[in-house]
């Protein structure tokens, strides 16, 4: 049974790989970022309203109020939400570059601390509590 291309393409789901909770947080933090910069003018202006307000915010600033939430859900879409994910999978390896720089400074910022203090090696210090 041959199937065409876009049969395929069709049957293939859109999030291939399961994400961690944590991963699928770092996803929607994207999307939200993505959606809040296509409406960043609406976001403004009805911040700028409500700004100085209380509960007076709410009907003062209505209008603003539609006109920012109808950006927002004309611009949340699936489509931004598959954007987000391969934006989040293109970034992974940069994400990773930047967490064993930011391993290789605490080692450099601790093997500091210990000299300047006297303090023996990590290293020895594993080995003692393992003779004990």
């Amino acid at each position: 049974m041959a199937t065409s291309k876009s049969e395929a393409a069709a049957l293939t789901p859109r999030n291939p790989l399961p994400l961690s909770s944590a991963q699928e947080a770092a996803v929607r933090e994207i999307y939200h970022k993505r959606v809040r910069g296509y409406c960043a003018d609406e976001i403004r202006n009805f911040a700028a309203c409500a700004l100085h307000r209380t509960f007076s915010a709410t009907w003062v600033c209505r209008p603003e109020r539609h006109i920012m939430n109808s950006c927002m859900l004309v611009h949340a879409t699936q489509h931004e939400q598959d954007a987000a994910r391969e934006e989040w999978f293109a970034t992974r390896g940069q994400r990773m570059q930047e967490r064993e720089a930011k391993e290789r400074k605490k080692a450099e910022q601790e093997k500091f601390h210990r000299e300047w203090w006297g303090l023996p090696p990590k290293e020895a210090e594993q080995e003692e509590a393992n003779t004990d």
